[in-house]
C-alpha cells in the first residue's frame, strides 16, 4: 500500500479515535521521518446535527493536538430512513478553536 498505516480504534491517553492514518513523507526514512497524520473520527447522529458536530469536533481537535496531526475529518452517519440520500450526505469544512482544519459531513 505504498508504506502507510491504518489504525483503528487508536489509544489516546484515556480515549481513542476511530482511525489514525500515517503515510511516511520521506521513503527512505519511513517511519523515522516526518509523517503526516490524518484522523478520522465517526460519529452516528443522534439528536440535533449541529450538536453532534459540535461534539465530534471538540473531540477531534483534542485527538489532533495528541497526535500533532494537523489534518482531520468527522463522518457523521444519519440512520434516518425517512431522509434522502441527497439530504443526507454533504461536506462542510470548518477550523477549530486551536485552528485545526476539519471536512465533516
Amino acid at each position: 500500500n505504498g508504506g502507510g498505516r491504518i489504525d483503528r480504534e487508536y489509544g489516546l491517553g484515556r480515549r481513542r479515535t476511530d482511525l489514525l492514518i500515517q503515510w511516511p513523507l520521506d521513503g527512505t526514512r519511513g517511519f523515522h521521518g516526518p509523517v503526516q497524520r490524518v484522523v478520522m473520527e465517526i460519529k452516528i447522529k443522534r439528536g440535533s446535527l449541529e450538536a453532534t458536530i459540535a461534539e465530534g469536533l471538540v473531540q477531534s481537535a483534542d485527538y489532533l493536538d495528541r497526535v500533532g496531526a494537523e489534518e482531520g475529518y468527522l463522518i457523521i452517519f444519519d440512520r434516518d430512513s425517512g431522509k434522502t440520500w441527497e439530504e443526507k450526505c454533504f461536506a462542510r469544512y470548518e477550523r477549530t478553536k486551536q485552528g485545526h482544519g476539519q471536512g465533516h459531513g
